[in-house]
């Protein structure tokens, strides 16, 4: 089985788990601004993930999806918090968090959530189907 594992089988479950990781990282981050939405000099985070997988599946041009996503560094693919719009605050108190905003954040990024766990769901029925 081992053997298995280190084959290419697994390299979507790999991203879509990294994906998943990010997403809830994200979630964390939305539910933290929210709690701070009253805190003063409180500036919002957010999860830097999306832009390091496009990079990622960049560096493989001019091939199939399938042989990007075989070529992902994986360990160079982590999700990173950081300060969104540092400098920028519309309130007096230096917090830049609007919670109706952050409200839509979360919604999305609850179902973009479920979207990747449908997703990895998805790959092992696929492995389960041809293993039969």
């Amino acid at each position: 089985m081992s053997s298995l594992i280190n084959t290419n089988v697994f390299d979507y479950v790999n991203v879509l788990d990294k994906a998943m990781d990010a997403s809830w990282l994200r979630n964390e981050a939305i539910s933290n601004n929210i709690a701070n939405a009253d805190t003063p000099g409180y500036k919002r985070q957010d999860v830097n993930f999306e832009v390091q997988l496009a990079k990622a599946l960049r560096l493989s041009r001019y091939k199939t999806v399938d042989a990007k996503v075989a070529d992902v560094k994986m360990n160079r693919l982590n999700p990173i918090t950081y300060t969104d719009y540092a400098g920028y605050s519309y309130r007096l108190d230096g917090n830049n968090v609007d919670p109706d905003t952050e409200g839509v954040y979360l919604a999305k990024n609850q179902v973009v959530y479920q979207g990747l766990y449908q997703s990895v769901s998805q790959e092992f029925k696929n492995l389960q189907a041809v293993m039969k």
